[in-house]
């Protein structure tokens, strides 16, 4: 269970202020819960994890144990934002930080960049490997895993020959149409269906985020269960729903505070990526329309010592919102030396993680001396349940929040943009009015 406090905000905000934007989040809850807001064709996401047939778990399951009898020691996931993000913050997080286990694969992401330099060396890394791919993509043409697929596709196929390639690529796409769709049939790919009711931010839970995960090694169904054990709290209307106070208090510190940031906190590294994960789902959520709440991220007590000074003493536009882990899956004791000269040995006998904890406690009186309001979400430890609780936790919020701020949660409009002028600019064919008008631009 994910667990919210906003202590740190009682001093910014009054009373009568906070019971406001409280009703508020109920009306949006209400929205979100009865589906009738803005986006609600898109809406798949929230039965997912009471909702996941035992066939497509096992089917997960079933390829993890197909490669693993393979001898298959390398997954390059090709995808892009929720194509990529949800999985790998769970294998970041739950993996080991420096040795793969014995009999799992190394899980590598791709798809994600255009950058040459990097797909150069993950070409170096499967030369030495026995590879496998999982392609993550609706249509099949978005460029940069489309780029990607295609320089991994040929390797594969010249590698290991065309019939095993089949067996070494999996696409998870469109049920019925799309170019990767088209692709996979004709190749005879194992294919997942991306649900046409779940947005790519909110695809954690579906084959998106499942199956690379169960590849990696991971408990799937510990994660659903988490994440069902989540929704059944979040779906209780009362005034200690933690969704409804978070997306309550966040609006509160925005509106009426004037706080245009929001910044991701964690004081453990294995959850840098549920930041990245989490800046993706807002700042695509929320960000439209001339509004939203900026998100931003830092990785503590590393970034204490790089953006601490602008926390601290910079312009009083950001809150934050730390996500603590109570407890530590490893012990680290500090021990005693003679001679003393590090001045440490008043540490002798601690628990890292005691220093951990007492960094986190100074840093938020600190910061809330400093002007920065903190909110508190907390998990019991990082494993596959309480990730699959937070991930529900932050999607089910995240719609409550935009609809108080006035926003459709579940489109993406401005997405194309870059898209477009970038399609011009590399002469796509159907593009030639949009190149002349750019190339005059620039």
């Amino acid at each position: 269970m994910v667990q919210f406090k906003c202590d740190g905000c009682q001093s910014f905000i009054k009373d009568e202020a906070y019971a406001a934007y409280v009703q508020k989040a109920f009306e949006a809850f209400d929205v979100l819960r009865d589906e009738t807001g803005e986006g609600n064709d898109f809406l798949g996401w929230k039965a997912l994890p009471s909702e996941t047939p035992e066939s497509l778990i096992a089917a997960c399951e079933d390829v993890r144990d197909q490669w693993k009898e393979k001898g298959i020691d390398l997954v390059v996931v090709i995808g892009i934002g929720g194509s990529y993000l949800g999985a790998k913050c769970a294998v970041e997080a739950l993996s080991h930080a420096f040795v793969r286990p014995e009999g799992q694969p190394q899980v590598v992401f791709a798809g994600n960049n255009l950058s040459e330099e990097y797909l150069a060396e993950l070409m170096d890394l499967a030369r030495t490997r026995s590879t496998a791919v999982i392609v993550i993509s609706k249509s099949g043409t978005t460029t940069e895993p489309a780029v990607a697929f295609r320089i991994f596709k040929e390797y594969i196929e010249q590698t290991y020959g065309k019939a095993e390639a089949a067996g070494r690529i999996v696409a998870i796409t469109d049920a019925q149409k799309g170019a990767l769709k088209t692709l996979a049939t004709q190749e005879g790919y194992k294919t997942f269906v991306v649900p046409d009711n779940v947005g790519g931010r909110f695809s954690v839970l579906t084959p998106v985020g499942l199956l690379p995960i169960a590849v990696a090694g991971f408990d799937i169904r510990a994660m659903l269960q988490g994440a069902a054990a989540e929704r059944e709290a979040l779906l209780v209307k009362n005034e200690n729903n933690a969704a409804v106070r978070y997306a309550a208090v966040r609006n509160l510190l925005h509106a009426d505070c004037g706080k245009a940031v929001e910044i991701l906190v964690t004081y453990n590294p294995k959850l840098t990526y549920l930041a990245e994960w989490w800046k993706q789902l807002y700042g695509e959520s929320e960000g439209k329309d001339g509004k939203g709440i900026f998100p931003a991220s830092v990785t503590n007590t590393a970034d204490l010592h790089s953006m601490g000074q602008f926390i601290q003493e910079g312009s009083r536009v950001m809150f934050e919102t730390v996500v603590s882990v109570e407890k530590s899956l490893r012990d680290v004791v500090i021990g005693s030396d003679e001679q003393n000269l590090d001045q440490l040995n008043y540490l002798a006998g601690q628990h890292v993680n005691h220093c951990n904890a007492m960094a986190q406690l100074g840093t938020k009186l600190a910061h809330i001396d400093g002007g920065v309001p903190q909110m508190e979400v907390s998990i019991a430890c990082i494993n596959e349940e309480n990730l699959g609780a937070i991930f529900y936790f932050f999607e089910f919020a995240c719609g409550i929040s935009a609809y108080v701020l006035g926003v459709n949660p579940f489109n993406q409009p401005g997405v194309e943009a870059y898209k477009k002028n970038m399609f011009a600019l590399l002469r796509k064919p159907g593009y030639e009015a949009q190149t002349e008008a750019i190339l005059k631009r620039i």
